[in-house]
């Protein structure tokens, strides 16, 4: 129901393309790509519908404080992550990924709604730490298309991983386009 719903909203409504399919892979940390603007929550909320998988996402635990917000973004797979303190974050992450056998989580590598000059590498150890695929997915707000790539493993070389990355993502405007990458 929700994805024929979903399908219907995304492709009808909003008149958005989808370049590539979402991989079938039970485990990945989808790396979306510009997060700009709030809406980019519900756009990737649909985008779970429209492909039928259940797709977990972090965010700044503030949000979450508020009891009616904090209900809602837990209820819509959402998982608090105190910033700023001294803890292993990509290791409790990777942990989660190890002890289930289905988990896909969904992260902004630039860490901020803001105009970035380098993302956070976070995304990229937690999947080189539970030997599972980063996706790259972009929110393209100025050709209205959302892009998904194939499952890409990290190697052992970081650079040039980030240079694939980088450029999957190369002239992708998001809703705020000062702020795009």
């Amino acid at each position: 129901m929700f994805k024929k719903t979903a399908k219907y909203i995304y492709f009808n409504l909003l008149k958005w393309k989808m370049i590539g399919d979402f991989p079938e892979v039970n485990k990945c940390v989808v790396a979306v790509v510009p997060h700009t603007h709030w809406m980019d929550l519900f756009l990737g909320i649909l985008l779970r519908n429209v492909w039928g998988k259940q797709i977990g996402f972090i965010g700044k635990q503030s949000l979450f404080n508020t009891p009616l917000i904090g209900w809602l973004l837990r209820k819509a797979g959402g998982m608090p992550v105190v910033r700023g303190q001294k803890q292993d974050t990509v290791s409790a992450i990777a942990d989660i990924f190890n002890r289930t056998d289905k988990f896909r989580l969904s992260v902004s590598p630039e860490g901020t709604r803001k105009k970035v000059s380098e993302w956070k590498t976070g995304f990229y150890f937690i999947a080189k730490q539970a030997k599972i695929p980063i996706v790259l997915v972009a929110f393209d707000y100025g050709k209205k298309q959302v892009k998904v790539s194939k499952p890409l493993f990290p190697s052992e070389n970081q650079e040039k991983d980030f240079a694939i990355y980088y450029a999957f993502f190369e002239g992708v405007i998001g809703k705020v386009s000062d702020y795009s990458f």
